[in-house]
């Protein structure tokens, strides 16, 4: 078929790499415009413009697609369908129209579940007991449109937004491969009016630990936010983020390190942190970072 792609970020360059794998042409591949990054401040090529690239595949990134000349030079490619995968722009009714079989986008949650910009974080700390991807036929509202496709995992009791990405971002790329293989024969199924929830884009301020919060929500919250943006609490004068952890035995003061392998009392239970990273320095595992960083048992966290 011919295929438009739309996405930027990590997570849509497996979906590009399958389509070109089973043989479709990809005929313009569409991200967001390079942003200035590091301490140069020079604009750098997204995953997915920097993969297109690799492939020998033209690459558009148009501010808007809001314009009469943009959503010429989109329907002038004469493309079957597009997939569209965290592309980041909002796509005008003109452009859901262009292509044959119209625009498909690759949603990371069980639809009507967790719409919207983090369904993945939002999964995690919602403490899902499972997510998945669908593959659905975008229409002008916020990933209301029939699902072709859907496929559940369960999420790991220790799994991090990080880990579940990367499996999720891998089932997407299978199940857009299979629905392009039967979109002639696949029935679109209405979202069910119940159910509908909104994943919220991760604001910064979700991000400190409060340690008087069920332990149970306290790693919930440290393995939803890991890698990005990180839960974090206060050692002392130090910021330090928290990137794993589960739930273990122990109790005392809110914010109170029980042992020598970190575990933190919180307002029931405790959590012990597997992960954690000091400011400027690389994430180390809980043994390397008291190493550094020593937490004798009594130390408050805050």
């Amino acid at each position: 078929m011919r295929v438009i792609f739309m996405g930027t970020p990590g997570f849509s360059v497996p979906v590009l790499d399958a389509l070109v794998a089973a043989g479709h042409k990809v005929t313009a591949v569409y991200c967001q415009p390079p942003r200035p990054a590091g301490r140069g401040k020079k604009a750098h090529p997204g995953p997915v413009q920097a993969r297109a690239e690799a492939l020998g595949l033209p690459v558009r990134h148009p501010a808007s697609l809001r314009g009469a000349e943009a959503q010429a030079e989109f329907a002038a490619l004469g493309a079957d369908v597009a997939v569209v995968v965290a592309y980041g722009l909002i796509l005008p009714q003109a452009v859901l129209d262009a292509p044959r079989f119209g625009c498909l986008n690759i949603h990371a949650s069980l639809l009507p579940r967790w719409r919207g910009a983090a369904p993945i974080h939002r999964a995690i700390m919602a403490g899902d007991a499972e997510t998945g991807v669908c593959i659905m036929q975008m229409e002008a509202g916020l990933d209301t449109g029939p699902v072709l496709l859907r496929e559940a995992v369960t999420i790991g009791e220790t799994e991090t937004t990080g880990e579940l990405h990367d499996r999720l971002s891998g089932l997407g790329a299978r199940l857009i491969v299979k629905a392009l293989a039967r979109l002639d024969e696949l029935e679109p199924q209405p979202q069910p009016a119940q159910g509908v929830s909104y994943a919220a884009k991760i604001d910064k301020a979700e991000a400190r630990v409060d340690w008087s919060r069920p332990a149970e929500e306290v790693d919930r919250q440290i393995r939803g936010l890991s890698p990005f943006p990180g839960a974090w609490c206060m050692a002392g004068p130090e910021r330090v983020k928290l990137l794993a952890s589960h739930v273990a035995e122990g109790q005392g003061a809110p914010g109170e390190v029980l042992d020598d392998v970190a575990t933190v009392a919180c307002g029931r239970g405790a959590v012990q942190l597997l992960r954690l990273q000091r400011a400027g320095r690389a994430a180390q595992d809980t043994g390397e970072f008291l190493r550094g960083m020593a937490w004798p048992r009594g130390t408050l966290l805050e």
